[in-house]
């Protein structure tokens, strides 16, 4: 399954259900949102997405506080869930997805070494709490491309996945 696959399948299964979509991005920039309005129609379903490439983005435009970002750094998992609420507040969307990596080839270290990706989904329950969950994952350091590419699959087979277990 490709990209595309995962987006018209998150689609439909959004639409079905009546929910709406949203993204927030760091180390992918804007190709989880690209993928999705690749499809036709997506418009009925996803709102909006963020580009937040800096800190001050991350704050300005989803409200991540300084202090996380400070006490964390940008690619925690701490900042992952408050992007991925942050994207499901702005936009007023039922599932937000966000991610946050290190693509390389340098911005690594030891303790975050290329190919680290923390991912955040943020979602509505039907009483209208919200809740998020966050994962990290570290890919082979195959190059920038490799790196995004893989972290684009891997956060649309996280919110196909969440939509089923809803379905």
């Amino acid at each position: 399954m490709d990209a595309s696959d995962l987006a018209t399948d998150i689609l439909a299964l959004a639409r079905a259900q009546g929910r709406t979509l949203a993204t927030a991005e760091s180390c992918t920039g804007g190709l989880i949102a690209a993928a999705l309005t690749r499809i036709s129609g997506a418009s009925d379903v996803f709102h909006e997405g963020y580009v937040t490439y800096s800190n001050a983005a991350k704050t300005k435009l989803l409200g991540v506080p300084e202090g996380v970002l400070a006490e964390h750094g940008a690619v925690s998992l701490p900042v992952a869930h408050a992007m991925a609420e942050g994207a499901l507040t702005s936009a007023g969307a039922d599932l937000a997805l966000s991610v946050t990596g290190i693509a390389g080839p340098t911005g690594g270290s030891a303790e975050k070494p290329v190919g680290m990706v923390c991912f955040g989904l943020a979602f509505r329950l039907p009483d209208g709490e919200v809740r998020s969950q966050a994962n990290v994952h570290v890919f082979d350091n195959l190059g920038r491309d490799y790196i995004r590419e893989q972290s684009v699959m891997y956060a649309l087979q996280w919110a196909l996945e969440h939509l089923k277990a809803e379905a």
